[in-house]
């Protein structure tokens, strides 16, 4: 401990900003020395708006100066503001009251659940509760869970994951989504959203396991902080999860069966079913506006400086929490995602170590990924670059620090031409892309990329956790065991740096981010959409304008 608090401000002050020689731009000393900076105690987690954030903001432009990058962000500043609005849940009370049955919702055990609405109280009185299946709307699909029941003043409860998730063959919805990857209509964001413009008042989610990505501690790690882009209109009162067990037993007060009700919600023939129960909650809110952060820095190109290959990472995580059981409160968030960050830094010094791009390149440091992607959509929204003129987005978010692998996982299969020259670039390291193994986390729409690609950006996601690799020593079993012990750590206090990190396993993935984005960054080539993605459309449409 003594030698980590003598070198750490050494560190700092360095800034691990020299470069290597060219045919090996990619430091795996440095890529360990700036996680290790990052997930110190001194930055306190990184969450927005606090201490820690001014820190890291600090220490980024810092390193982007030493690079020699130029500030990209709005009227030549290295930041863009996200106006983001805070609040805090304070303790209270949640419960529901099926016939003669009280049944207390404890937070963080039976329930956990926010709110993104500034306000003092969240009051919700004896709401009828209503089961909505996998609460999906998709015309294209031929699937409409609502059928036009009304949830105005409701509590939407909702089952996680696609009506075809656990479909067995023969079942009406085996195959009308995405088998065992998630699709949109998955994810918690669309039905929090489906619900509010459907007039709820609130939403739940089952919680299960499998079927979420992330066990019931991911779920609760926020401790009822959340976050949201100021002055957001269409917002529930409250929204969350309920434990799987905790909602087995509101159903069986109810008179329901939940194993049987997730049955026949994979039918399109599915219809709501209005539980005999009520949902009341009295929680004080304490709330505040706060101004957060990107970061932005810039390679101009040389010849077609208004075309952008842009790389992508979240400087931010979880900031401070509840003690573990060894006391520690910071959740210091190494791999997620300060990795990336150290990722982006170390592409950033070997394009300066090469000749100028013909493209300009531009690195984007995004805030409150962890609270919803809500630093890369703020920048979506109001674009230093516009979309039609950004050849790519390429994000790191959590590498892959088990050893040395065979492969490469890819994130969205079948989505755009990228996978292309990733396969290319990984056959030059004598690897191959292997598809995502775990796509029932629907990884794809759960990371920075995500906001560029809904306006039509080809994106390309290095994101670990998306499936098991294959690693050079031990194979598949041996990467197995890394993904289960990182998971275990997925946002939590133990998401810390240590030297038993294979940082050179993880510079592997970076190198080949960079080489992908070199390649586009010297050349007149756009990558695209494939056909049946559902964002190439949005891509012929503002390639058009």
């Amino acid at each position: 401990m003594k030698h980590h608090a003598l070198a750490l401000p050494l560190l700092l002050l360095a800034g691990c900003a020299t470069v290597q020689p060219a045919d090996r731009p990619i430091s795996p000393a440095r890529l360990s020395d700036d996680v290790r900076v990052l997930a110190s105690e001194p930055f306190g987690g990184r969450a927005p708006g606090t201490e820690g954030e001014t820190r890291t903001v600090e220490w980024l432009i810092g390193q982007l100066q030493a690079i020699g990058l130029e500030p990209g962000g709005p009227g030549g500043e290295w930041t863009q503001p996200v106006p983001l609005v805070r609040t805090q849940l304070q303790p209270g009370r949640t419960l529901a009251r099926a016939g003669g049955t009280t049944l207390d919702l404890a937070q963080g055990r039976d329930v956990y659940v926010s709110t993104v609405k500034p306000v003092d109280r969240v009051e919700i009185a004896q709401a009828p509760m209503v089961f909505v299946g996998y609460g999906v709307s998709a015309p294209e699909r031929g699937w409409d869970d609502f059928k036009d029941v009304d949830l105005q003043g409701k509590v939407a409860v909702f089952l996680v994951n696609d009506p075809d998730f656990a479909a067995a063959p023969g079942e009406p919805a085996a195959g009308r989504f995405g088998d065992r990857t998630m699709t949109y209509y998955g994810r918690w964001t669309y039905k929090f959203e489906e619900a509010a413009r459907r007039g709820a008042v609130a939403a739940l989610i089952v919680h299960d396991t499998e079927g979420a990505g992330y066990g019931w501690d991911t779920v609760t790690a926020p401790a009822g902080e959340n976050y949201d882009i100021a002055d957001a209109t269409g917002r529930l009162a409250l929204q969350g999860w309920l434990e799987g067990d905790a909602a087995a037993r509101l159903f069986a007060a109810s008179g329901l069966d939940l194993a049987a009700q997730r049955r026949a919600a994979r039918s399109p023939d599915f219809r709501p079913v209005p539980l005999t129960a009520t949902f009341t909650a009295d929680i004080p809110v304490t709330h505040d506006r706060l101004q957060s952060r990107n970061v932005l820095a810039r390679i101009p190109g040389t010849t077609r400086p208004e075309e952008v290959v842009m790389y992508g990472a979240h400087w931010d995580a979880y900031g401070r929490g509840a003690p573990d059981a060894e006391g520690r409160t910071i959740r210091p968030g190494a791999n997620d995602d300060a990795m990336g960050v150290a990722g982006l830094l170390e592409i950033a010094r070997a394009f300066k170590s090469a000749p100028a791009p013909e493209r300009s390149v531009v690195f984007g440091f995004w805030t409150a990924e962890e609270r919803g992607l809500l630093g890369s959509e703020a920048y979506a929204i109001r674009p230093v670059y516009p979309p039609a003129q950004t050849v790519a987005n390429i994000t790191l978010d959590i590498l892959q620090t088990g050893g040395r692998a065979k492969d490469v996982i890819l994130v969205g299969q079948g989505q755009n031409t990228l996978e292309d020259d990733l396969a290319r670039e990984a056959a030059r390291q004598h690897r191959v892309v292997t598809a995502e193994t775990l796509p029932e986390r629907g990884l794809f729409y759960r990371a920075d990329h995500f906001s560029l690609a809904k306006r039509g950006v080809p994106t390309l996601l290095f994101m670990a956790i998306s499936g098991v690799p294959d690693l050079r020593e031990g194979g598949r079993e041996a990467g197995r065991t890394w993904l289960n012990d990182y998971m275990r750590c997925y946002h939590q206090t133990c998401d810390a740096w240590s030297a038993d990190l294979d940082f050179a396993a993880a510079v592997e993935d970076v190198d080949l981010a960079y080489a992908v984005g070199r390649d586009l960054a010297t050349s007149t080539r756009w990558p695209e959409w494939k056909e049946g993605s559902e964002f190439r459309p949005i891509r012929q449409e503002s390639l058009s304008r």
